[in-house]
């Protein structure tokens, strides 16, 4: 079984997906795979650099990940023309990681803030939703992330608002409180799928 697992930017989803881990089950991160798809030689990172020009690549030829999104969050046309040439790659590369973890874990994740946007929870079983308050969302963030309110809200409005998110979910996770009640939500999950689905 594939579970997606997703949620807003800043709701939880890396920790959770540890938590997860911990429990022994295996899990594939979109976002770690966008990286791959972009690193020097790979196709799309080429495409970029003919498309934006050097200014999205730091000097040692890794994509300058900030450049482009200032460009692409203040541009959709720019930001599809991005996904038309990530997403294919991205969605490919998933399904080879997915594929090797399934040999090793009871069931596996796949992390993804776009899970329902990009269509990859076409890949899934159930999805689970990590949910927090926006405004959790928003200070987060830029704790962590060191990014203006006003790119943190771009981000938002490019992913689902947090009430349809909510709608597509098959489960939900409330990370909006401590360490131990989240884990205590994750391992009621783990059981739950491994009782009914395995």
């Amino acid at each position: 079984m594939i579970v997606g697992l997703t949620g807003g930017i800043g709701s939880g989803k890396s920790t959770v997906a540890r938590a997860f881990g911990s429990l022994g089950i295996g899990w594939v991160d979109a976002d770690d795979v966008a990286r791959e798809v972009v690193m020097p030689g790979e196709p799309a990172l080429a495409a970029i650099r003919e498309h934006f020009g050097n200014d999205v690549l730091h000097a040692d030829g890794t994509l300058n990940r900030a450049a482009l999104r200032s460009i692409v969050f203040d541009n959709p046309t720019e930001r599809k023309w991005l996904e038309s040439v990530t997403h294919p790659r991205v969605r490919e590369r998933i399904l080879v990681h997915l594929e090797r973890l399934q040999r090793q874990s009871p069931y596996v994740l796949l992390v993804s803030p776009l899970l329902f946007e990009s269509g990859q929870d076409k890949l899934v079983d159930r999805t689970v939703v990590v949910d927090v308050p926006v405004e959790l969302q928003l200070s987060r963030t830029r704790a962590r992330d060191d990014v203006s309110e006003a790119q943190v809200h771009a981000i938002l409005a490019a992913q689902l608002p947090r009430e349809e998110r909510l709608t597509k979910a098959n489960d939900v996770i409330d990370n909006s409180g401590d360490h131990a009640s989240m884990m205590q939500q994750v391992t009621q999950l783990d059981q739950h799928y491994r009782n009914k689905y395995l």
